[in-house]
């Protein structure tokens, strides 16, 4: 595992506009260049805001949003994550998009759909959990509501590799409103105690087409549950340089893993 560095990319979407989004988030990209980011993490359903008008909203993989984001990983030769409202097979999928700069992608699925906003009424869930590698860090990608499932994201121990655990680093990306940030925040830092794992977790800003306010509170936390960096409610760029070794001597002298009950979770 190397140092990894995370550039979170706080932002205030516009509503219902992909075109006004992508310069939007293209423009706070910019800021990026030249500063060495191994990860770029946006929010979710950065081109839309959260939305369930799905029919005017959703693209295919071969859709603008996609060509966007492969040219901005391979522009600042990073990662480059956050989710889109894609449609595919004739069914819509809140989909994280892990884009890699020579254009390869791995994608997620939101498991968990909120179904307050009825969400689960016009997506499908996925069921996959894939996990990815960057830097030498194990990564798994999850997108806003899924944070409120501990089983979901529960670490396990996996002796080949080098972290001795399933995942490293949990990313979220979301659109958490202002009126529940006391859950997010303390659910963040829950995930990130209880799995041994740092966390990077970005949310959204400003109001939305239906009058929901965000509060941003992007934020890394490390294995302890401890800020490295925390932003607050206004638009931000910030970078931070993740060190495994604070992370892996955690491991070593607090093996909480050893004591954990062993489950498997269906689809």
């Amino acid at each position: 595992m190397q140092a990894l560095n995370i550039a979170l990319v706080q932002g205030d979407t516009r509503w219902h506009d992909a075109a006004a989004n992508r310069a939007y988030y293209g423009g706070l990209l910019e800021r990026l260049q030249g500063q060495g980011s191994d990860l770029v993490i946006l929010p979710e359903t950065f081109l839309s805001g959260f939305t369930n008008d799905t029919l005017h909203q959703a693209e295919g993989m071969d859709g603008a949003g996609v060509r966007w984001l492969r040219e901005a990983a391979a522009r600042l030769g990073a990662v480059v994550t956050g989710s889109l409202v894609i449609r595919e097979d004739g069914r819509n999928f809140n989909r994280l998009l892990w884009m890699r700069p020579d254009g390869n992608c791995t994608h997620y699925d939101k498991r968990h759909l909120f179904r307050m906003a009825g969400e689960h009424e016009r997506y499908a869930a996925g069921a996959a959990r894939p996990i990815v590698e960057l830097q030498g860090w194990r990564v798994l990608p999850q997108v806003c509501y899924d944070l409120r499932f501990p089983v979901w994201l529960r670490n396990r121990r996996d002796a080949d590799a080098e972290g001795g655990m399933d995942y490293d680093l949990l990313v979220v990306v979301a659109n958490w409103p202002q009126p529940r940030r006391h859950a997010w925040r303390t659910l963040l830092r829950a995930r990130a105690i209880e799995n041994l794992a740092c966390v990077a977790a970005v949310n959204r800003v400003g109001r939305d087409g239906n009058a929901l306010d965000y509060a941003g509170d992007s934020v890394v936390l490390d294995a302890l549950g401890q800020p490295l960096c925390e932003l607050g409610a206004s638009e931000q760029v910030v970078s931070v340089r993740l060190d495994p070794q604070p992370l892996l001597a955690h491991r070593q002298r607090f093996p909480a893993w050893m004591d954990a009950d062993a489950f498997s979770v269906s689809p």
